[in-house]
């Protein structure tokens, strides 16, 4: 009965690792043009370090055995198996089918038996293991202080997890983890391996590494501040859900509805900003926006959102160069092309590449997407905008001409005046404050015989003697450029139109000359 147990597992054995030759071989039916392990497996493949089984498949799923590793490693390295001694591990007897791979492995000082006295030559083989064997195996010793979230220095894997990083052969997960314990499959082994043999399969330097500090970050393409948790209305549902939809949000409100927001919303930030958590209650934070200033919190423009749309970011990306969304919106899109998301002008992610056409960003928790390259400008950092010319504000702000008003918005789906007028500056690297009363009372004085083009003028009620309640931009030839309200969309008019003429309370300028 023994004999034709070990028949059978040496016949089942012979299937899945006689190597295979000649191009029509390779084609694995489980292996599609675009898997992402098609180039690596057809590689191995051709190496005849790796086949498929009976039935035409590579198993680009199955787990890994150790078995099955040893072989590729065996088969990689054209290691001689004859004349090794004997491992002496209990599972493993001279009559095993893999009895001369696996006592290649252990002579070689590859893989070693466990503490039990086996081999386990069926077991799944864990992604820690896979990287100290393949360490042992190629005899890799450049090392790195990459830290994964859930791989800490006092795990045994550490060391060999830090040399593959540092050899472009691993990055982990995009969440920052690399899941050490997870068993590996036979398709991610076959890259792993791939990328120590062959250097075109290595991954390219990237900028970022798992996060070391926790951050909270926007992830939703725009979310909208309400000044008090559970206030939104049913029509506000696109604008509270994730994902939003803010065309949906804008498109189907009344005028009524619409005006009824003063008081409940005060401002948004865009997907990839920074926010700090002041508070929580219910599905809500209580968060203040990164760079938009306000004189009532410390830490940026306060404001209640849902908790969906923040997410810790998984990654530090600190090193990254940075883009900045130019068009009105865009596309974020999957590697494949398939639409992932639209985001809006402004918005700024890091950037892991660029090539003739696209720009690969890192997004806060679903990994490397692109957008068009004329959609965007990347810089090393937003420190790194080029400051602009006073023509640069005017051709920026002409992007949005006849964009209906809303209250509270700084996206490309609509402006209040002040978030207007913050975001034209921030789009060229000024960060100024985010209210207009605020506005007003920041940037330098200017008398309004010596206007010129970027400065920003205030409007009071009053006669101009009360309160500011609007901005607008100075585009010259006496003319101004601005979001008035809901009755009108962004527009240029003369400045001594009416009610502004008399409301005028003065100007400010942001723009160095």
């Amino acid at each position: 009965m023994k004999f034709f147990k070990h028949l059978l597992v040496l016949l089942v054995f012979s299937i899945i690792f006689i190597p295979m030759s000649g191009e029509a071989k390779q084609r694995f039916t489980d292996v599609g043009e675009h898997h992402a392990a098609k180039k690596e497996i057809h590689y191995l493949a051709q190496q005849q370090i790796i086949s498929g089984y009976s039935n035409g498949k590579f198993g680009v799923n199955d787990s890994i055995t150790r078995l099955q590793a040893s072989t590729m490693l065996v088969r990689a390295l054209k290691l001689p198996t004859t004349n090794r001694p004997d491992p002496k591990l209990k599972d493993i007897p001279r009559t095993h089918p893999g009895f001369t791979t696996i006592s290649t492995v252990v002579d070689a000082g590859i893989m070693t038996g466990k503490k039990d006295g086996t081999f386990a030559p069926y077991d799944s083989l864990t992604r820690a293991q896979m990287a100290s064997i393949l360490v042992r195996a190629f005899d890799l010793n450049q090392s790195s202080d990459i830290v994964f979230h859930d791989i800490n220095a006092t795990h045994w894997a550490t060391p060999d997890v830090q040399t593959l990083y540092a050899h472009n052969i691993t990055t982990g997960y995009p969440d920052g983890t690399f899941r050490p314990n997870a068993p590996i499959t036979r398709s991610h082994f076959s890259v792993f391996l791939a990328r120590v043999l062959e250097p075109k399969f290595q991954l390219e330097k990237v900028c970022y590494a798992p996060a070391t500090e926790t951050k909270h970050i926007v992830n939703v393409a725009v979310t909208t501040l309400w000044s008090k948790p559970n206030i939104a209305r049913i029509v506000d549902r696109p604008a509270i859900s994730n994902p939003v939809d803010l065309a949906s949000w804008t498109k189907q409100m009344t005028h009524q509805q619409k005006l009824s927001l003063l008081g409940k919303v005060d401002t948004q930030a865009l997907y990839g900003q920074e926010v700090t958590i002041l508070d929580e209650k219910d599905n809500w934070y209580k968060v203040a926006v990164h760079e938009q200033f306000s004189p009532v919190q410390r830490e940026g423009y306060p404001g209640w959102v849902p908790k969906s749309h923040i997410a810790k970011q998984e990654s530090n990306v600190n090193a990254c160069d940075v883009t900045i969304v130019t068009a009105n919106k865009t596309m974020l899109r999957h590697l494949d092309g398939k639409p992932f998301r639209e985001i809006s002008f402004n918005t700024m992610l890091p950037v892991v590449k660029e090539d003739a056409k696209r720009i690969y960003v890192k997004t806060p928790t679903d990994g490397t997407k692109y957008i068009v390259k004329e959609h965007a400008v990347t810089t090393p950092s937003f420190a790194h905008l080029p400051k602009p010319t006073a023509e640069d504000l005017v051709a920026t702000s002409k992007q949005f001409l006849d964009l209906p008003y809303l209250w509270a918005g700084t996206s490309a789906y609509g402006f209040d005046c002040s978030g207007f007028t913050y975001s034209i500056y921030k789009q060229h690297g000024i960060l100024i404050p985010r209210d207009s009363t605020v506005q007003a009372t920041h940037g330098v004085a200017v008398a309004k015989k010596d206007l010129q083009v970027g400065d920003l003028l205030f409007f009071a009620h009053q006669q101009g003697k009360g309160a500011i309640h609007h901005v607008s931009m100075y585009i010259g030839n006496g003319k101004m450029i601005h979001s008035p309200d809901y009755s009108k969309p962004i527009e240029i008019v003369p400045i001594t139109s009416e009610p502004y003429q008399s409301e005028y309370a003065g100007a400010r300028r942001y723009l160095a000359q």
